[in-house]
């Protein structure tokens, strides 16, 4: 439904690769403080040029080459939803909660830690954007959002009692530790995947809050006001050939859908 592949019991390239690193750096710690065996056994392949050349004598000696037995990686496909998928999902959600958060992270491609740490005064209503600290760095960032996402904000806000600048803007209702009822708390990640499990089991798919991050990173790709950039920006990648790898797949898919249609 979906196009993504269900877990199995072989281990995927890139989970082979990070382990072989790991293994790798495991070693070669042990070796450096003497503790361990006098050649790592995660070998490496040599590279095409002499080893170490034009090193810089103040500099220790570093690895070259790569793990010898890492698999190839298979170009992945862009993890994005059609406009009618879309719209299922939304129309799925039962709260205005759920339809401000994921309207939301549509609109900038967000990470789902980035959108749950937003606080009242995060949001610029004239202006129209959302202040987010970044992953990784925690950087605080700026980032556009849609007409439609600050609508379904508007409206979960109604439903909320006045909000303090400094207090989380998304909130949800747990069991108490001790007694009966039910006590406001601020959202977590769990309760953001327990979003998606309804609405999956509704709709018989198994969408995640990355596949929005991913189907904003092709919307925005497709339009020409934006450079790849950009892109990189608002999505906050450390490195531009991430962005490019992502934004060059949708340029060539909606060129290809282009010819196909004046094909026909």
């Amino acid at each position: 439904m979906t196009r993504k592949r269900y877990l199995d019991d072989q281990y995927e390239p890139r989970t082979v690769r990070h382990g072989n690193a790991v293994l790798r750096s495991f070693y070669e710690f042990w070796i450096e403080v003497g503790g361990g065996p006098l050649v790592n056994p995660v070998v490496l392949d040599r590279c095409g040029r002499r080893l170490n050349e034009h090193h810089n004598p103040l500099v220790p000696f570093r690895a070259e080459g790569r793990i010898r037995y890492n698999p190839k990686l298979p170009r992945r496909k862009p993890r994005a939803m059609s406009e009618e998928r879309w719209n299922e999902l939304f129309a799925g959600l039962r709260s205005n909660r759920d339809r401000a958060i994921l309207a939301l992270g549509i609109s900038n491609g967000a990470r789902a830690s980035e959108l749950l740490g937003v606080r009242g005064a995060d949001l610029d209503w004239g202006e129209q954007l959302v202040r987010v600290s970044r992953k990784g760095t925690g950087a605080e960032q700026w980032l556009p959002a849609s007409p439609e996402a600050f609508v379904w904000i508007r409206l979960y806000l109604a439903e909320l009692d006045a909000l303090k600048p400094h207090e989380p803007l998304w909130w949800t209702l747990r069991r108490r530790d001790h007694g009966d009822g039910l006590c406001r708390q601020p959202m977590n990640y769990e309760a953001l995947r327990a979003v998606f499990r309804r609405v999956n089991a509704l709709l018989g798919t198994n969408y995640s809050m990355h596949d929005l991050r991913h189907t904003a990173a092709l919307r925005m790709s497709r339009d020409d006001a934006l450079s790849v950039r950009d892109v990189q920006v608002i999505l906050g990648h450390a490195h531009l050939s991430t962005t490019a790898d992502v934004y060059l797949k949708a340029r060539e898919l909606h060129q290809a859908g282009e010819k196909w249609l004046v094909a026909c």
